[in-house]
């Protein structure tokens, strides 16, 4: 399987009879993948810790904690409480997570059938959950009392929705077939 670095090269080569480039310029490039998780449930310190530590691991990069905007009562958080843990990756962190991800962590992961298409917006960007973030082989080695879900957002500049269905199949995202979803196309 090739690097997704390796597949972008040769992406407006693979792209242009689909999508109609005349210019190499034209065809969708990846910008940033943020990997994100919330722990607003999370009112120990010790556990946050635990949460930096393993996106860390994962990612390869130092996490940074995202504070409540407001206080809100009924869920007992101040302003600036800490509810989520956010990692954004650029350049070859970003090429070798997506690599990892694609290669190692989804075929791990249990009853997995595929992406969803609807996950892809309007601007050409997909979202992705994942409900344990023990599919990644840096964290399957520790205890499993503190299991976490993890959101991953791959930013691209891909202007509609279309072409970044064709940029992210080319690079290998594995989306479910139609037949799968149960729903009949219109």
């Amino acid at each position: 399987m090739k690097p997704i670095k390796e597949k972008q090269k040769e992406a407006y080569a693979a792209l242009k009879e689909k999508l109609g480039y005349t210019n190499p310029m034209q065809t969708p490039r990846l910008v940033k993948a943020v990997v994100s998780t919330g722990v607003g449930s999370f009112k120990d310190k010790k556990k946050i810790e635990v949460v930096e530590d393993r996106l860390a691991k994962i990612t390869g990069q130092k996490s940074a904690k995202r504070g409540a905007k407001k206080s809100v009562a009924s869920y007992k958080t101040r302003q600036g409480d800490t509810v989520g843990v956010q990692v954004t990756l650029r350049g070859q962190r970003m090429h070798g997570f997506l690599d990892k991800l694609l290669n190692v962590a989804f075929p791990r992961t249990r009853d997995f059938r595929g992406i969803s298409a609807n996950s892809i917006d309007e601007l050409g960007n997909i979202t992705i959950g994942i409900k344990e973030h023990t599919i990644f082989p840096e964290a399957s080695d520790e205890d499993l009392r503190d299991v976490f879900g993890v959101g991953i957002t791959v930013v691209t500049t891909a202007k509609n929705k279309k072409e970044a269905k064709a940029y992210f199949d080319y690079l290998g995202f594995p989306f479910k077939k139609e037949e799968e979803t149960g729903r009949k196309k219109r």
